[in-house]
């Protein structure tokens, strides 16, 4: 594979684990976000202050879109638009639920990764070749912690890949550290990926089956 292939693989893999954040967090909402284009303006425009400069700046737009949504003058926005708008609504929406949820996936609940990639790893001679898997694995709250913080902080494709991938060994090869403590884990051709919040604590003993 070429480095152009691998860092695009890459990127996918980022897209993959950053709409599978956004879909964790939607699952949270108590009350729907906005739908239309024109709650949505609406909505933002507060987040903003009442200032429609601002919010034309953070969309992308000039500031007369802003005015024509807002006054109902425009209503389908074309597909960049419509996307920047769900996605500024949904990162602002219910900040306290989104803000307790992920409190607790860091101190206690810890998140769960549900996949179908390639995974296997190498140590001490030994291996477990990359084979395509199911798996459903709860990782720990300090490797949600690093994943949580490598999204808020916008981590390149590589680091937030790394944080994952960390996560899903240390569970599932490593058990919590309990073995295999020097394997290189090898995770990629990502073809589905899902991430939930996870209530209550897990255990180390909490291992995944194929």
């Amino acid at each position: 594979m070429t480095d152009e292939e691998k860092a695009q693989q890459a990127a996918r893999t980022r897209a993959k684990i950053m709409d599978g954040l956004a879909r964790a967090e939607r699952a949270l909402f108590t009350r729907p976000a906005p739908k239309s284009a024109r709650a949505q303006m609406k909505f933002l425009r507060k987040r903003e202050k009442g200032s429609t400069k601002s919010l034309a700046e953070r969309l992308g737009v000039s500031r007369k879109t802003v005015q024509r949504y807002l006054s109902g003058a425009s209503t389908k926005p074309n597909k960049r638009l419509q996307q920047a708008l769900v996605q500024e609504t949904e990162s602002e929406w219910q900040p306290q639920v989104r803000a307790q949820a992920r409190q607790r996936a860091t101190t206690s609940g810890g998140l769960v990764i549900k996949f179908r990639a390639s995974l296997g790893f190498t140590a001490n001679g030994s291996s477990d070749d990359a084979r395509i898997r199911d798996l459903s694995i709860a990782v720990s709250p300090s490797h949600a912690a690093l994943i949580l913080a490598a999204q808020e902080e916008g981590a390149t494709d590589t680091d937030l890949h790394k944080a994952v991938a960390e996560a899903i060994a240390d569970a599932y090869f490593r058990q919590g550290g309990g073995g295999c403590a020097s394997l290189e884990a090898e995770f990629r051709d990502v073809q589905w990926l899902e991430i939930e919040f996870q209530p209550h604590g897990i255990h180390d003993c909490d291992r995944p089956v194929l």
